[in-house]
């Protein structure tokens, strides 16, 4: 089996590097913040290595699960020249993808494939290997990539060249923002017209607007569940300046992802960045007077 290294122990990270451990992946782990994760995954089985260079020499393909592009960048940049010619690099980070075409040109360079395959789900689907996964290589590369990848998740779907899986991912984090911003807006309206929030959450519930994405928000946002959506506020932020990024790059018209970019920048700006995501619902209620009584 390919030797696998893994940068980017969070939230994710330590989910999907479990899977590749347990399920019989040689492992190459290196510590960031926090090492809690790289014990666990050292006491199941895994290497540690001490710097980027050791775990470049020690691994055939190598995991990058980190928050953004500023963080990919300095990953691919402590790896590049140290990998040999012929590796894989899985970028799994929600990315810009103008950074992705750039590092995928410096790596090839090299003799080493750069693979975008971001990410969908949450921590507990990673946890589970259960999570989706959007992947952008060439059809050959696919086929190499796939039995890793699928080790941490259940639906793996091969989307186009590179760049494809992290243009995307920001097409489908668009949406699933966009729902928290609906959401939050709906919930508010509700309220200040005297609808309590649970009769609003049992009649969604019982409809087509039943999903997923809504029972987890509404989890936190009414039941008080602060654990439900492990997402920060700033991370949609980040993922929606990237977005708009890439509409600019399209010359388009983008006025309703705007509207949700704004959302997550006044959460930013009102110091709640580092909540999760349903911290909107309580700050649109707030900005029009009312509370939301939690369960």
């Amino acid at each position: 089996m390919e030797r696998i290294g893994f940068v980017g122990l969070g939230l994710m990270g330590h989910g999907m590097a479990k899977n590749l451990v347990e399920k019989g992946y040689p492992l190459t782990v290196i510590a960031h913040r926090k090492r809690e994760a790289v014990e666990d995954l050292v006491g199941r089985g895994a290497s540690e290595a001490k710097s980027l260079e050791e775990l470049a020499k020690a691994s055939d393909v190598v995991v990058i699960c980190v928050t953004g592009s500023p963080q990919v960048e300095e990953a691919v940049a402590g790896l590049k020249g140290r990998l040999a010619s012929g590796a894989l690099v899985i970028d799994a980070s929600t990315a810009d993808p103008t950074s992705t075409a750039k590092l995928h040109a410096e790596l090839k360079a090299t003799g080493v494939t750069l693979v975008d395959a971001p990410l969908a789900r949450t921590p507990n689907e990673a946890w589970e290997g259960k999570l989706d996964t959007m992947v952008g290589c060439d059809p050959e590369t696919f086929a190499r990539v796939k039995p890793i990848v699928s080790t941490y998740a259940s639906n793996v779907v091969h989307v186009g060249p590179f760049g494809a899986g992290h243009t995307l991912k920001l097409v489908n984090n668009f949406v699933a923002q966009g729902y928290g911003a609906l959401y939050s807006e709906a919930l508010a309206v509700a309220i200040k017209s005297g609808i309590a929030p649970k009769t609003f959450d049992a009649w969604m519930r019982g409809t087509r607007m039943m999903n997923g994405y809504y029972d987890t928000f509404m989890r936190s946002a009414i039941d008080g569940e602060t654990e439900a959506f492990r997402f920060t506020a700033r991370n949609a932020l980040k993922d929606c300046l990237y977005l708009e990024s890439l509409e600019n790059g399209l010359a388009m018209s983008n006025p309703l992802s705007n509207a949700v970019k704004n959302m997550f920048a006044h959460a930013v700006s009102q110091g709640r960045g580092d909540e999760y995501v349903p911290v909107i619902a309580e700050l649109v209620a707030k900005a029009n007077g009312v509370t939301i009584e939690k369960a």
